[in-house]
């Protein structure tokens, strides 16, 4: 079992402890789950009566939160209690690995270049001229296509598709059913009939990304698609062919990425979001979910354009009343015109 002192903790946070410097923490809980040897946190002030309440050995708070606190209860006071939990959830994190040790019925082609401690699960498939960096996991059932290549301490899930020569940042994890590589979707219209075009790019993924389950990344064109360094991409989102995105940018689940659109680094964007092809997006860009983005958007700032959820009875209402929009404006168009024909008024003051 993995445990760490309070006194441990404290010095890897730079936190400063008020309490039992030896209480053992082993796990993590909310604050009206949490009992002895777990750490909780408080991040949202309107759960603060918590604090009295709370059965854990210790919270993470801020200095403001001090005087709510149980005498009972030991804390360890930071800046930003969230992002403390971040690092003391790592820290015990229980998850096992994809993969220890390489199985005996995964497939590994003789010209492939495994670093160090290399675990390749069941059933897997590992092409030829593939490099996999030291720790590289390799899940049950993933498919790494040729020439790919998969940098150190990077975790494949199970199920996880790499097609051929894709490139894999360090230290990523890519969550089952991923599919990195597939082809864009190019085709040409010839009286009718469509023509593949070859997609003959590839992917490029930074280091530290996280790309969720069943999420779609697709090779480029005739360029790559380029993921930058720690970008986190949510379950079934489908980023098209040639899409750029910048550092440390978040997408959240189905989001949907049309072709050659540049997203800038420190975006946010909403689930369900639809992100017009062959546009750019600046940097510090935060979008709504389910908002539809169809012209570039050239200064930081939040952008909305979905319909909050209303009763089938105003929505049919709203809708008749939509339908009409263009009479209305020609009306008003013809109102303008006539008042413009009539002469000003005449001054009947002597």
């Amino acid at each position: 079992m993995i445990s760490f002192t309070l006194s441990e903790l404290a010095e890897h946070l730079d936190a400063q402890l008020i309490g039992d410097a030896a209480c053992s923490i082993v796990s993590i809980a909310s604050l009206a789950n949490a009992t002895s040897g777990q750490i909780s946190f408080l991040s949202n002030a309107k759960y603060r009566k918590f604090l009295a309440e709370t059965s854990a050995s210790a919270v993470l708070i801020t200095s403001d939160d001090v005087p709510f606190v149980a005498p009972t209860v030991n804390a360890l006071v930071v800046q930003n209690p969230y992002v403390a939990f971040a690092r003391v959830a790592q820290l015990l994190d229980t998850t096992p690995a994809a993969a220890n040790g390489i199985h005996a019925t995964a497939v590994i082609d003789a010209s492939v270049k495994l670093g160090e401690n290399v675990s390749v699960g069941a059933n897997a498939v590992v092409s030829a001229g593939v490099v996999l960096g030291n720790n590289v996991q390799i899940g049950a059932g993933c498919f790494i296509g040729e020439n790919a290549t998969v940098a150190d301490d990077t975790r494949l899930w199970a199920n996880v598709t790499l097609y051929h020569k894709v490139n894999i940042g360090k230290r990523c994890i890519i969550h089952s059913g991923a599919i990195i590589g597939a082809d864009g979707f190019g085709f040409a219209n010839e009286r009718g009939n469509w023509l593949k075009i070859p997609q003959t790019g590839s992917v490029i993924i930074g280091d530290d990304s996280d790309i969720g389950a069943n999420a779609t990344i697709d090779r480029g064109a005739i360029e790559d698609t380029i993921i930058g360094n720690n970008v986190i991409i949510d379950n079934q989102c489908q980023i098209a062919h040639n899409v750029k995105i910048g550092d440390h940018t978040a997408i959240a689940g189905c989001t949907v990425v049309a072709g050659s659109t540049n997203i800038g680094r420190y975006c946010i964007i909403g689930g369900a979001a639809v992100i017009n092809g062959h546009i750019d997006i600046c940097d510090g860009a935060n979008i709504s979910g389910m908002a539809m983005v169809m012209k570039p958007i050239t200064e930081k700032g939040i952008y909305t354009s979905g319909l909050p959820a209303t009763t089938n009875q105003d929505w049919r209402k709203n809708t008749a009343k939509l339908r009409q929009i263009d009479q209305l404006y020609q009306r008003v168009k013809q109102l303008e015109r006539q008042l413009a024909t009539v002469p000003p008024a005449q001054d009947t003051e002597n």
